[in-house]
């Protein structure tokens, strides 16, 4: 799959998490499970390439081709 199409937004962050959304081409956005939140080798496994500590941890279902990531900001403790 095509991992240079994939956008990745700056990261921002509150107290706890840091953030970041990927967007994917619909070509590889049809991979996405809808009713279910990925692992990590899942997304892996579609070309999102993060450092390690992220989670995939919201569906946003207006936008499913629209991955919503966060991590602790204490991650590397």
């Amino acid at each position: 799959m095509p991992a240079h199409e994939i956008c990745y937004s700056a990261r921002y962050r509150d107290d706890q998490y840091e953030y970041r959304h990927v967007i994917l081409p619909s070509d590889i956005a049809k991979h996405v499970p809808k009713d279910r939140l990925m692992t990590e080798t899942e997304w892996r496994n579609l070309g999102v390439q993060q450092s390690r500590g992220w989670v995939h941890y919201m569906i946003h279902r207006p936008e499913p081709h629209v991955l919503l990531f966060r991590r602790a900001l204490n991650h590397n403790q």
